[in-house]
């Protein structure tokens, strides 16, 4: 192993700044050799931004009036660019000197051996500048409605979760801050699949619709895709991306666990993970096996934003009732009532069943109680789509999805017989 005592520290911080700001440089080089809009700063112009940065703070010794004086006399440089490219094109955008300025900033970061602030302030850099075309597009296919939906999601986040009280009120200990970050939580999941079906707006097919609509909520991708097969005669076809969405369920499932109780977890992350493969694996062989191919029905999904106020606060009062229903059937009932419960929410809704068990082990419900009462539930669930899949898709089409989605049903039944045994 190589010593590097023999280099001051302040060698050491130098170098740090010139291959951080270096980094910034050659990304707005590269850019400048095919964007007339970019004049500004490249390879050497932000080493030495940085640099500066770095020697005044070594020189006042941090002196914040000094600090001051460098970073105006740099944004002053920089106006006069900005006007000149103004002046003489017509255009100049503002990002570039943004990231001299932030460059300036990594300079007195280092000095102040803020490492991880100033390593971070450079890959945020890099990333907003090289990204550019991308984020624009993005932007545009982002509704302002949705922005502003994802403005109150995060003020209930970040505002009001920390003022929850985090103690267990009533015998049915219900806490507050964990309530709503359950919400949270299964919102974001959620929310995640949403954007991602949002931002693949060009690729509608139906294997993206089942990956990611499995993610955001089986049930409702099992009735869309129902629903479609009304419209096109593909009944191997959309019976096996039904079949995949499912599958996608228990990817969903894991998480959410692992996120709230790794006890039930490690229980069921074999079985959860067998009972996916089995669903995307087995509904892709058997979407291949129809004339129709995926590629060749399209397939824009609908689903409504998670994250809307309204549906946050009813998942919460859902979740508040199977938190306390769950613990009487667990009082009154046993395990059996457990297992009655989940047989009957699987029908519905599985999320407030599921967070509600996360919440009851270890100190009221044993965690293979809870395990085999999650397994009853997701099954219960697969039968229900079978069920509104029958009723709703093409004749062809609802024979197939229910014998499949009652099969992974049963298969899902296997490990919770062993659990209970």
């Amino acid at each position: 192993m190589h010593d590097f005592s023999w280099i001051p520290h302040q060698g050491m911080q130098i170098l740090f700044v010139f291959f951080l700001t270096f980094i910034i440089g050659l990304e707005r080089e590269a850019k400048k050799q095919n964007d007339d809009h970019i004049s500004f700063g490249g390879v050497r112009t932000y080493p030495l931004i940085g640099l500066i940065g770095f020697s005044i703070g070594a020189v006042s010794e941090g002196d914040l009036a000094l600090l001051a004086v460098g970073l105006a006399v740099i944004a002053l440089f920089l106006l006069m660019s900005f006007w000149h490219k103004l002046n003489t094109s017509g255009y100049s955008g503002i990002t570039t000197y943004m990231a001299a300025l932030s460059t300036y900033v990594i300079g007195i970061s280092i000095y102040k051996d803020l490492f991880w602030i100033a390593a971070t302030l450079t890959v945020i850099n890099v990333l907003l500048l090289e990204l550019k075309e991308g984020l624009e597009q993005l932007a545009k296919r982002i509704d302002e409605g949705e922005i502003l939906t994802f403005a109150k999601f995060l003020m209930l986040l970040a505002v009001i979760l920390p003022l929850l009280p985090n103690e267990s009120f009533t015998r049915f200990q219900i806490d507050p801050f964990k309530i709503w970050l359950v919400v949270v939580a299964v919102s974001a999941v959620s929310y995640g699949s949403y954007v991602l079906q949002k931002l693949s707006k060009g690729a509608k097919g139906l294997l993206l619709t089942a990956l990611l609509g499995g993610l955001y909520s089986s049930t409702v991708t099992t009735i869309a895709l129902a629903r479609k097969s009304q419209e096109e005669d593909a009944p191997k076809l959309i019976s096996g991306v039904i079949l995949m969405a499912s599958g996608m369920m228990y990817l969903r499932v894991i998480v959410l666990l692992a996120l709230f109780n790794p006890v039930i977890m490690h229980i069921l992350w074999v079985p959860f993970l067998g009972l996916a493969l089995l669903s995307l694996v087995g509904g892709y062989a058997w979407s291949r096996l129809g004339e129709v191919r995926i590629g060749e029905v399209q397939h824009e999904s609908k689903a409504r934003n998670p994250l809307e106020i309204r549906s946050g606060l009813v998942f919460a009062m859902l979740f508040v009732v199977m938190l306390i229903v769950t613990n009487l059937a667990i009082e009154y009932l046993g395990n059996n009532g457990v297992y009655t419960l989940g047989l009957i929410m699987g029908v519905a809704d599985v999320d407030p069943f599921i967070m509600g068990l996360t919440q009851s082990v270890p100190t009221l419900t044993p965690g293979t109680v809870a395990s085999v009462g999650i397994l009853i539930a997701t099954s219960s669930n697969n039968a229900a789509k079978g069920f509104y899949a029958f009723t709703l898709a093409s004749k062809e089409t609802a024979k197939t999805s229910l014998l499949l989605l009652l099969g992974l049903a049963l298969a899902g039944l296997v490990p919770a017989l062993f659990l209970a045994l």
